[in-house]
């Protein structure tokens, strides 16, 4: 009796074995829920941070939460190396969160999305910050429903993810 091997899955293996061991710097994606305790978003600063100074670039969106934490963290290493996009026009965002953005180099607006609601635009602009990325580290809840959907659509196009559960 003879054992087939599932290719793709072997493919997929291979492929995330390469890019582990791979040296050269990345593009990566880190997003995730807006509602995490302190403590997670220290963790999160802490990982933007060395991950910018292993000289990988940073890609999130600006939301309170997880995003606010990488933003604070690259920012800390290289500010050159965050890029921010927001998924409506910077005058949307939270009041709270604006001050920071206006100190980012590379941030991206999205005002056309003005006219959609928050989840929608959200959803857009994940795609559009999974598109700009090798791999993706996302910090969700089991019911955050944008956060998975991004991470199934960014294996979808074979990127690397890692989906750390925050419950």
């Amino acid at each position: 009796m003879s054992q087939s091997i599932d290719i793709p899955k072997v493919d997929d293996f291979l492929q995330e074995l390469v890019a582990i061991q791979q040296t050269r710097a990345k593009k990566i994606a880190l997003l995730g829920s807006r509602h995490i305790p302190i403590t997670h978003q220290n963790l999160i600063e802490m990982l933007s941070y060395a991950l910018v100074l292993e000289s990988n670039e940073i890609i999130t969106s600006g939301a309170t939460g997880t995003n606010s934490a990488v933003i604070r963290g690259a920012m800390r290493a290289d500010a050159n190396n965050l890029t921010v996009i927001l998924p409506q026009s910077l005058k949307r965002q939270p009041k709270e969160s604006r001050k920071q953005l206006e100190q980012v180099i590379h941030l991206v607006e999205n005002p056309k999305n003005n006219n959609l609601s928050l989840a929608e635009a959200s959803s857009l602009c994940n795609q559009e910050i999974v598109s700009r990325c090798q791999q993706l580290i996302c910090f969700a809840f089991h019911e955050s429903k944008t956060l998975l959907k991004t991470c199934r659509e960014a294996e979808e196009q074979r990127k690397i993810v890692t989906l750390f559960y925050l419950d």
